[in-house]
């Protein structure tokens, strides 16, 4: 009778340092914009904030008043409503629809919510108007949220 004695084999670890992984996107799918939503005549500090509702209401009235059905069909997704003074929203937009957005919003003056609006966003009425500033664009959201980076290379 003979007896077979095996011996565990030991894993040796690598000794290879691990490799870099570089990452390069070049076409990347969404747009971030900054808006601030402009008040003319100016309103008093105790006017309601803007809400998501309001801001959904105002760009797609900038959007079909600009670019009528196809307009509207342009996905915006609201990321962010800050403080009310002043009202600023972020958004995200598909990058191939991003040069017509921003046409749409810079060049869109509606009625304020105390006047009378017709269904494309104008102003019927007397009272004052609202229109959008386009603050910042960009691609990436971290690089439009905390600048361009430069003081990440500052020793």
């Amino acid at each position: 009778m003979s007896t077979i004695t095996t011996t565990p084999s030991e894993r040796k670890s690598s000794t290879n340092p691990p490799k870099t992984i570089h990452f390069t996107s070049r076409t990347p799918t969404w747009t971030y914009l900054k808006l601030q939503l402009i008040n003319n005549p100016p309103t008093s500090t105790t006017s309601t904030p803007l809400d998501p509702l309001t801001a959904r209401t105002y760009l797609s009235a900038a959007l079909s008043q600009f670019l009528g059905l196809t307009g509207t069909s342009i996905p915006i997704d609201i990321l962010k409503i800050s403080p009310p003074s002043p009202s600023t929203v972020w958004t995200r937009v598909p990058r191939d629809d991003a040069a017509a957005v921003v046409a749409a919003l810079s060049s869109w003056i509606g009625g304020s919510a105390s006047t009378t609006t017709n269904t494309s966003g104008g102003d019927v009425g007397g009272g004052g108007s609202v229109a959008w500033r386009v603050c910042a664009k960009g691609n990436y959201l971290g690089a439009l949220v905390n600048g361009g980076g430069a003081e990440v290379f500052i020793p």
